[in-house]
């Protein structure tokens, strides 16, 4: 048992190193690709130096790190597994009577982990680090006014309403929103005011809104009512409880949001009437990180224990890496049905790891009792 234990701590610990090197090679490989794009990016903009872009870049770092893991462990699991049994110390273990199972529970345990931490520790850093990032290009290096310019200024919203009805909600549709100095504006604005049963109680067609001190401010608005005429239009103020933050904020990407700030985020989306697929689909890829990263821990076990001395060890550590870039792969169709609701997010975030580990075991089960 304390053999056992030992050579488990041993195995762990090779492991460690190499995917933390491997981590630390393919951040640097991909941000400094990425840094290079940035600068082409910005030849035609005279106002985004060479410090504006090497800080997007580094903002960048953490959220590049969290996208790689997962072959960042495939990758090093497969370098640490390879040594070792080239060096025949996996051999020898293995002939002494020590299973596999026993010596990859370690490994294991610290992808697991490393996943883990990566998704509660270095999630709200990469988050925000993100963001600032975004806001940087979004001055700097794009053309478009931020994220409501990419949803071609328009704006629908779903909030509770209780002037007219207590469990009363009103929906409302503006174009041509524009924020500026954290006034958020628009235009050409219908508010449809529903009771608890979805009856129409009225709507107010407004020519122009503001949203400040917690209330949407409609100018020359008119009130239509079921059976009445229109009446004369004057302002009217909506009370809500949103904010030009909470709204810039709903067009966001997902991955500018931790994980603890997710659900928050979620109910409110949701309570607001936007669409939180895609913020659900990050919520639950974020939580199955330590269940991918351990998945490719054994794949890169049953790719590289061969023994040498039987040839082929090239083609099957190649294998294994196609293995894991087929995964990458099915992920990542998994997640274009997720954001399109053909899948439920949850689904869609965990069946490719599920499926992927289930496979791993198989691989593992005929290599070391097949």
């Amino acid at each position: 048992m304390v053999i056992t234990a030992t050579l488990s701590l041993y195995v762990a610990r090779v492991f460690s190193f190499a995917v933390g090197a491997m981590v630390a090679a393919l951040t640097f490989v991909v941000g400094l690709f990425d840094f290079i794009e940035l600068l082409r990016r910005s030849a035609t903009k005279p106002d985004a130096t060479l410090a504006i872009v090497a800080e997007i870049g580094g903002l960048r770092l953490p959220w590049i790190a969290m996208q790689i893991l997962p072959f960042a462990v495939l990758l090093g699991g497969i370098m640490a597994f390879w040594r070792l049994t080239r060096s025949s110390e996996l051999i020898v273990a293995r002939a002494a009577g020590i299973s596999a199972w026993q010596f990859l529970a370690a490994p294991v345990g610290v992808a697991v982990l490393m996943g883990g931490f990566a998704t509660a520790a270095i999630s709200p850093l990469s988050a925000a680090f993100r963001g600032q990032a975004e806001a940087l290009e979004s001055s700097y290096l794009k053309t478009g006014g931020g994220p409501l310019a990419l949803n071609g200024g328009s704006l629908w919203l779903r909030q509770s309403d209780r002037q007219l009805d207590p469990s009363g909600v009103a929906i409302l549709h503006a174009a041509g929103v524009a924020l500026r100095d954290g006034i958020l504006t628009a235009r050409e604005v219908s508010v449809f005011r529903l009771d608890g049963q979805d009856r129409l109680l009225e709507r107010i067609e407004a020519r122009g809104v503001k949203l400040v001190d917690d209330a949407w401010l409609l100018d020359d608005a008119r009130r239509v009512t079921p059976n009445h005429l229109p009446d004369p239009a004057r302002s009217i103020r909506l009370p809500t409880t949103m904010t030009p933050d909470r709204v810039q904020e709903s067009f966001a990407a997902p991955d500018t949001f931790s994980v603890w700030a997710l659900p928050g985020f979620i109910a409110l989306l949701e309570a607001s009437g936007f669409s939180a697929i895609r913020h659900r689909l990050q919520f639950q890829s974020l939580l199955a990180l330590p269940l991918l990263a351990g998945t490719m821990t054994l794949l890169a076990a049953g790719f590289s224990m061969r023994q040498t001395r039987r040839g082929g060890v090239a083609q099957l550590i190649a294998s294994g890496i196609a293995a894991g870039f087929l995964l990458f792969v099915v992920t990542k169709v998994s997640e274009e049905f997720g954001q399109s609701g053909a899948l439920p997010a949850i689904l869609a975030a965990w069946a490719p790891s599920a499926a992927g580990l289930m496979l791993s075991v198989a691989l593992l089960l005929h290599l070391e009792d097949g």
